[in-house]
């Protein structure tokens, strides 16, 4: 049965990865779905992919770190399709690597304003327009990184991720009272472009995929079915979690 039939979804960081995976799976469930990303060509396939599968898509793309662009992804879902039920704030960036000691300032605000102000921003528009049609679900792409596991060399990337689960209940008990859902999902490895970027030899990919319990990295299909319960009627009375979704990467010793 679909689980998104009249639902109006909106995905950032829908060219590729868990966000396109994601995109592609709410429209399979029914959902008309609004994509956004730097790379217009890749939302384009992305479009072209769910329209030839039967489904109904638009896509717009643009920069996170502007307001305007959220404003934009919002009103195109408004006026497209007439409301806005669903939003996964999913776009993000490993940002600058290193040693905390030789961060720049300008690429830990970076980090900051991609993966924790940008979707704020979204969240901020998204919401508002939710609340004209009696409420909604909102989704975070946070991490274990910072959360339950932390790696040298990524300070930029796990306070701005973490900063995604305050930002997450902090929204839940606000918009609670109107309809409005919020959650945050927390992947482990999965395997997509920054995974790549992030564990560019074997012997990293190794390393990494030997911290899950399950001892193997999800493909971001398997992150999506997860996103689309959060998005779902199915998780109706579930608001202002971190939802882990870490092949048991956060409790394995061995």
């Amino acid at each position: 049965m679909s689980r998104l039939i009249n639902k109006v979804a909106l995905v950032t960081g829908a060219s590729s990865g868990i966000g396109r995976a994601t995109a592609v799976l709410f429209a399979k469930e029914g959902a008309k779905v609004v994509l956004g990303a730097r790379r217009q060509p890749e939302l384009d396939a992305a479009v072209a992919e769910i329209v030839a599968a039967g489904g109904e898509a638009v896509a717009l793309a643009g920069d996170v770190r502007s307001e305007d662009y959220a404003q934009a992804l919002v009103a195109l879902a408004a006026e497209r399709y007439g409301r806005l039920d669903i939003a996964f704030n999913n776009a993000g960036t490993l940002g600058e690597k290193g040693p905390s000691t030789g961060i720049s300032e300008e690429g830990w605000a970076d980090t900051l304003a991609i993966n924790l102000t940008g979707s704020f921003l979204g969240a901020k528009h998204q919401i508002a327009q939710m609340l004209k049609t009696g409420g909604g679900s909102v989704i975070f792409t946070s991490t274990f990184v910072g959360y339950t596991t932390a790696f040298p060399g990524l300070a930029a990337y796990a306070a701005s991720k973490s900063g995604l689960i305050g930002l997450t209940q902090a929204l839940a008990a606000e918009f609670g009272p109107q309809g409005i859902r919020v959650n945050a999902v927390l992947p482990g490895a999965v395997e997509t472009e920054m995974y790549k970027e992030a564990n560019g030899t074997a012997e990293a990919q190794s390393f990494i995929t030997g911290l899950h319990a399950l001892k193997r990295v999800a493909a971001p299909e398997e992150l999506a079915r997860s996103v689309l319960y959060l998005a779902s009627d199915d998780a109706s009375f579930v608001s202002g979690t971190a939802h882990l979704v870490d092949g048991g990467l956060s409790i394995t010793r061995t």
